[in-house]
């Protein structure tokens, strides 16, 4: 049934309880006088975070609708970039992008938020990276008349690997004029091709074009809808509050806190989020960061895609075998099933030794020319590296587990080829993951990276790395998987498949060889880990109860990593710790304080 128009008030209300701002003692003036964003005033170093949005003493400004049409300018960075020419692309320039915005109270509204903004813009040379725009704010300063202020976060990533640089830009707009745009970026996720660990700040020109009148008000009312469909977020303080003393002790860890990038706890459905410390104060709006979370996509687009689809047509669909959606490879893989290839076990892969008792589940991780095959831009020279540089191994595939990304790339590929062969050639499944199963649990917006193809048209979406999700897409992702698939009411994914994803108990062992095992699991064997569907698998004793626990984990290179408890907590943690310098310490050492922590709280 048709509810009608949302209030007018109503929307205002969701936009301002859902872009929280964190606190900051003076205004943003003081950080970043008018004068500065007025003139091209070339910055030193990034200023105070706390110019970037409104503080307490802030003053309520007119709406603001428009087209800015951004130039592509040069940035500093400290330190300097290693190499900042990738694939003919230049990491230290600003891409030229066009962004759309309107309002809705003091919120301030990206048409293009959660998309990946390609340069668009005739340049020399192209730039490296694309950008995320999010929800920001407007305000008036008091000294500032007759200019208001609008800034907003924005990431910048790319196309090519799946890192992100979680940033703030800013403006001074009047009656249809408009400032430079002032932009920096004061923390990360990890880097890989594009080191080191870095911040960078400039600032470009504006140009000033109309919105779209006709469609304001739908979108106005779609950015609403999008913002009251978040989890009730509360802060970090709030949490310690309303526990008991030390309950919290070590959470995020053992990663050094210096790695850390965001931490967050999802409690009776309410999520906690930390502040993300940055050298220039904290960011100012945690719940707008997206991350690059590397191998967490393992963890999402083929186990909701695989679920979902056994939902919809079958269990049978995990028992289809790669090889036969998939030309040009191997033909092994018309023995691996789609299943296994979650599993990291296809059986392919050919580099490192044969040795499997006992398994080292990354001997050969980054051979066979890892990077030409990771960095290459289309699905068709993705193949080729494959082909040219891997080959099986001696073992059936379903029995031993070894770390490969190719596999699941392949499996995204094999999958889409299965969703093309019973929808029509124009289906796609990563489109299929975000219309039928995230759209329905309120994530709105699931940027990731795909094969770039002729034309730069966008292909395939990795399914080995490349999602950029906020806080609240992972919670809602792991509430998905706690609820048993259901949503609303509504089983949208396999409930029993589901249920053996929770469990653990199809997991496949780490360091152990399935063909030469009788299937028992010694403590040692649980102590090497498991893997099954994207998901490792933390062997956890409660320390009240002294009940042994499986935990499905999601993990990503840099110490990203989701934990998904049987007390329907979920932990957090976004991070940093990769592409560092040989023997840089990055773990305390002090064990699984995270989950340790977690279960203080409410014992497992």
């Amino acid at each position: 049934m048709d509810a009608g128009p949302v209030p007018r008030a109503a929307l205002v209300a969701a936009a301002l309880v859902s872009v929280p701002v964190a606190a900051h003692g003076g205004v943003a003036s003081a950080a970043l006088p008018m004068s500065d964003l007025l003139t091209q005033h070339a910055a030193s170093a990034p200023v105070a975070n706390a110019a970037f949005a409104p503080g307490s003493d802030a003053l309520a400004a007119p709406a603001f609708a428009g087209v800015l049409r951004i130039a592509q300018a040069a940035m500093r960075a400290e330190p300097q970039l290693e190499r900042p020419v990738v694939g003919g692309r230049d990491a230290r320039l600003f891409p030229g992008v066009s962004l759309e915005f309107l309002t809705i109270g003091d919120v301030l509204v990206p048409v293009q938020r959660g998309e990946m903004v390609r340069e668009t813009q005739p340049v020399k040379v192209p730039s490296y990276w694309r950008v995320i725009p999010q929800f920001g704010r407007i305000w008036r300063e008091p000294g500032d008349a007759p200019w208001s202020r609008a800034a907003f976060p924005l990431m910048l990533v790319n196309d090519t690997e799946n890192h992100a640089h979680q940033g703030l830009a800013t403006f001074l707009y009047r009656d249809g004029e408009v400032s430079q745009l002032r932009f920096q970026f004061v923390q990360q996720t990890a880097p890989y091709l594009v080191r080191p660990h870095f911040v960078s700040w400039g600032s470009t020109g504006l140009s000033l074009a109309p919105s779209d009148a006709v469609t304001a008000e739908a979108r106005r009312a779609a950015a609403a809808a999008e913002l009251a469909a978040r989890l009730p977020a509360r802060p970090w303080s709030d949490l310690v509050r309303q526990s008991p003393a030390g309950a919290l002790d070590g959470f995020g860890g053992p990663l050094d806190p210096k790695w850390i990038v965001e931490t967050a706890l999802v409690r009776d459905g309410t999520l906690y989020y930390g502040e993300s410390a940055t050298p220039y104060g904290p960011y100012p709006y945690p719940l707008e960061m997206r991350f690059g979370v590397r191998s967490i996509m393992k963890s999402v687009a083929a186990p909701l895609a695989l679920l979902r689809l056994a939902q919809t047509y079958g269990p049978y669909v995990l028992n289809l075998h790669v090889g036969d959606y998939v030309p040009g490879i191997d033909a092994k893989y018309r023995q691996v099933r789609f299943i296994d290839a979650a599993c990291m076990a296809s059986g392919f892969g050919g580099t490192g030794s044969v040795r499997t008792h006992p398994n080292d589940i990354f001997d050969g991780y980054l051979g066979g020319n890892y990077d030409d095959w990771y960095t290459a831009p289309s699905h068709a020279e993705k193949i080729r590296q494959i082909v040219a540089n891997l080959r099986p191994y001696p073992w059936e595939p379903g029995t031993v587990v070894r770390y490969r990304d190719q596999d699941f790339y392949l499996l995204g590929a094999a999958l889409d080829g299965f969703v093309k062969s019973v929808r029509g050639p124009s289906a796609d499944v990563w489109e299929m993951v975000k219309s039928e199963v995230l759209a329905p649990i309120g994530v709105a917006h699931a940027p990731a990276v795909r094969t770039r193809e002729s034309g730069g048209a966008d292909g395939l979406a990795w399914f080995n790395a490349g999602y950029y999700p906020t806080l609240d897409d992972l919670a809602k992702i792991a509430l998905l998987y706690q609820n048993r698939g259901a949503s609303g009411g509504v089983q949208l994914l396999h409930r029993g498949l589901t249920e053996t994803l929770l469990a653990g108990g199809a997991a496949l062992l780490k360091t152990g060889d399935g063909s030469v095992r009788d299937g028992t699991r010694t403590a040692a064997d649980l102590a090497g880990g498991l893997y099954w569907m994207g998901f490792h698998y933390t062997a956890y004793t409660g320390q009240a109860s002294g009940r042994q626990y499986l935990l499905p984990t999601m993990s990503g290179s840099g110490e990203n990593e989701v934990v998904l408890y049987p007390n329907g907590m979920v932990s957090i943690r976004t991070a940093k710790a990769a592409g560092l310098p040989d023997g840089v310490k990055v773990n305390t050492g002090d064990g699984p304080q995270t989950i340790r922590a977690v279960d203080r709280l409410a014992p497992l």
